[in-house]
């Protein structure tokens, strides 16, 4: 039974007012006829909140949770693979940058604590 107003809602999925709306704009969560002057949402608009915030936590876009959503009705558990299998291959990528990013930085750290006379190479491995 639909019980929660827009903001309690907001809440039980840890975003603001303004992003379930932003959800329902894009098709995301549905919008609920109004009962008096309000909305009223139920644990069904809970799930599927806390749903798009866990795949959003998993770096899913988007429109990629849509395709999500969707294809929870339609069973395809292949697409569903298939998405979860790029999104891996992104997450590796990404982590492979991050990676570099700490070797480069960790070099640059020790070698502007050498003690040596003179700009630090830090600063001078960001600039143009």
């Amino acid at each position: 039974m639909p019980d929660l107003t827009i903001a309690r809602l907001a809440a039980a999925g840890g975003v603001g007012v303004e992003t379930v709306r932003y959800y329902q704009r894009r098709g995301l969560l549905a919008e609920p006829p109004r009962a008096g002057a309000v909305r009223r949402y139920g644990d069904s608009d809970v799930a599927r909140l806390r749903f798009i915030r866990r795949a959003q936590a998993a770096g899913f876009t988007l429109d990629e949770i849509a395709e999500l959503l969707a294809l929870d009705k339609s069973h395809d558990r292949p697409r569903v693979r298939q998405l979860a299998a790029a999104r891996l291959e992104a997450l590796a990528a990404r982590i492979a940058e991050l990676e570099a990013a700490r070797a480069a930085l960790t070099r640059l750290t020790r070698a502007c604590a050498s003690g040596e006379a003179g700009p630090c190479p830090i600063l001078e491995a960001f600039e143009p």
